[in-house]
């Protein structure tokens, strides 16, 4: 294509879209020989009886899913005590964040969000024209409800909350976000991605408050990343109107079949979430050991602060030539923490290995420097 066709296209997209770097193409996956403790996945697989609904779906693949995903609506309801529509079903969780934010904002406005917290938050923001408040918590049993009503976060249209949060795996009591949407007239969006390795959760508060909105997932408790399956819980105001605005066919059948079998089969996940809850007790316990400091988690992964002599960065890419994957954030307050999804074992057991190895070496290597 020509120079002055291609920038006749470029000069059509939308405001948004040109403040937008072309996305580069990443460098492939990593294969199987890396651990991968750096997405929060669930490495167990499915249970036997849900594997089998998965397959089952894959000899109905010329059909299109069922609109509006309404079996699985259905399904959702009656597991957790709700009416059909006070759900919306979507492609992950992060399909419905992405719906909320384009059916309440509208170019100048502003959404509020405790930080550090899900930074794609971010993104979806400046794509909708959005003034992003980022609000720090400090106190690790309380929200900083002063700041979340009044201030810079006072005209927010919504204000999202992580509950346990992502990336420091921290939980509020939900006696706190109950006190915050008794009080406040915004939507509270509450993101439970990682409730099932917590002590409680919000689904009471969806009847008694209409400006809850809260949003689960089954890619990280339930091991069904790849397969993109989360709801919306809400007033079905609320979510009926997002239901309206959300892409024909968003899900596919495999997805709906492992959804609603999922649903009907959670006690089949106990042990997954049991041993889970242990080996992240058990790794915060080495890493503290090792002389990391571990923040209390109730999610799947560990969110640590490295030893003093080097940040996270550097402790990302030594644990990456090991072949060990952690997630590391660029983001002030964070520079020197990795975080560390909890998975087998087995895998645990190689990144623990593979940090005493780096912490030896460079033990070597600091008594070589003092020597010389």
């Amino acid at each position: 294509m020509s120079d002055v066709k291609i920038k006749s296209v470029l000069s059509s997209f939308s405001h948004m879209a040109k403040r937008l770097e072309p996305l580069p193409s990443d460098k492939p996956a990593p294969d199987d020989n890396y651990v991968r403790l750096n997405a929060n996945e669930n490495p167990f697989p499915l249970p036997k009886v849900v594997m089998q609904r998965a397959l089952a779906a894959m000899e109905r693949q010329y059909l299109y899913p069922e609109h509006d995903n309404v079996s699985l609506r259905e399904a959702a309801a009656d597991a957790y005590g709700l009416a059909k529509d006070q759900v919306i079903a979507g492609n992950g969780s992060s399909e419905l964040l992405g719906l909320i934010y384009k059916a309440f904002l509208n170019p100048g406005d502003s959404v509020a969000m405790l930080s550090p917290g899900f930074s794609f938050n971010r993104k979806l923001a400046m794509l909708h024209g959005a003034r992003f408040v980022e609000i720090e918590c400090n106190k690790a049993n309380f929200l900083p409800i002063d700041e979340l009503l009044f201030g810079p976060a006072e005209k927010a249209k919504f204000i999202l909350l992580a509950n346990p949060n992502n990336p420091t795996g921290t939980f509020v009591p939900v006696a706190e976000i109950e006190r915050l949407a008794a009080q406040s007239g915004h939507l509270i969006v509450l993101d439970e991605a990682y409730v099932d390795f917590a002590p409680d959760n919000g689904l009471r508060l969806i009847d008694n408050y209409p400006n809850v909105l809260l949003l689960r997932t089954f890619s990280k408790s339930y091991a069904a990343a790849g397969i993109r399956v989360g709801f919306g819980f809400g007033h079905p105001e609320v979510i009926g109107r997002l239901r309206n605005i959300q892409n024909v066919f968003n899900m596919n059948v495999i997805g709906h079949a492992v959804g609603i079998s999922i649903l009907a089969h959670r006690a089949a996940y106990q042990e997954n979430h049991k041993h889970i809850k242990h080996e992240r007790e058990r790794v915060a316990f080495a890493l503290a050991q090792l002389g990391f400091s571990v923040k209390p988690s109730h999610a799947n992964f560990l969110l640590a602060r490295v030893p003093a002599g080097q940040d996270g960065r550097w402790w990302q890419e030594a644990l990456e030539r090991r072949k060990i994957l952690v997630a590391f954030f660029p983001e002030k307050g964070l520079e020197n923490y990795i975080r560390v999804s909890v998975g087998t074992k087995r895998q645990m057991d190689a990144f623990l290995n593979a940090v005493s190895g780096i912490l030896d070496r460079s033990s070597i290597q600091n008594q070589q420097l003092e020597k010389n």
